[in-house]
């Protein structure tokens, strides 16, 4: 299911836009019974359509508008599988002991350790989803993953234009382009 953006409560809050959000849904392969971390989960867009198919997803996310955010499109949507974690990556994460899937939208600044700590979570054939707006988390992801050799990683590179109406004329409007890395852990 992919629920369309005007869909979500939004505040000031950055929120992974629809067609992103179905390519990374895509390359994490969530399954029923799988447990998922969404880390810089912000409006919880991503939390919230991974909790329609998984059976827990733990939500990380350090700004508290953010976190109401979450709360109130959670219920919006009727999904309580979803666990609020506030706080910022990767604290928070302890009590969280086998992960099928981490998506990562958001680090602030702590991307390795954030790593670090999925790794010694993150099962066997488990996968991690990465979305870098910036080419320095782009830089620091294919590194880690390059230094780490039980994980078999793809990156592909997203452009999104959508088309608006200018008076007659149809006029392209381009999203931000991303970068969504892929990691299985082959251990």
């Amino acid at each position: 299911m992919a629920i369309p953006d005007e869909e979500f409560i939004r505040g000031n809050v950055p929120m992974t836009k629809q067609e992103i959000r179905i390519l990374t849904l895509a390359k994490a392969q969530v399954k029923p019974g799988d447990v998922v971390i969404d880390i810089g989960a912000g409006t919880g867009s991503l939390s919230i359509e991974a909790a329609m198919i998984a059976r827990q997803v733990f939500a990380v996310e350090r700004n508290n508008e953010a976190i109401e955010l979450i709360e109130q499109n959670a219920e919006k949507f009727g999904v309580d599988n979803i666990i609020i974690i506030n706080a910022e990556a990767p604290n928070g994460l302890e009590g969280i002991s086998k992960i099928d899937t981490a998506i990562i939208g958001g680090s602030g600044g702590n991307l390795t350790k954030i790593l670090d700590t999925i790794d010694r979570r993150l099962k066997s054939g488990g996968r991690i989803v990465i979305n870098c707006i910036t080419i320095q988390t782009l830089s620091e992801t294919l590194e880690y993953f390059k230094n780490h050799d039980n994980y078999k990683y793809e990156a592909i590179q997203v452009q999104i234009n959508r088309l608006n109406q200018v008076g007659q004329y149809d006029m392209a409007k381009a999203l931000n382009p991303i970068y969504i890395i892929t990691a299985i852990n082959e251990r």
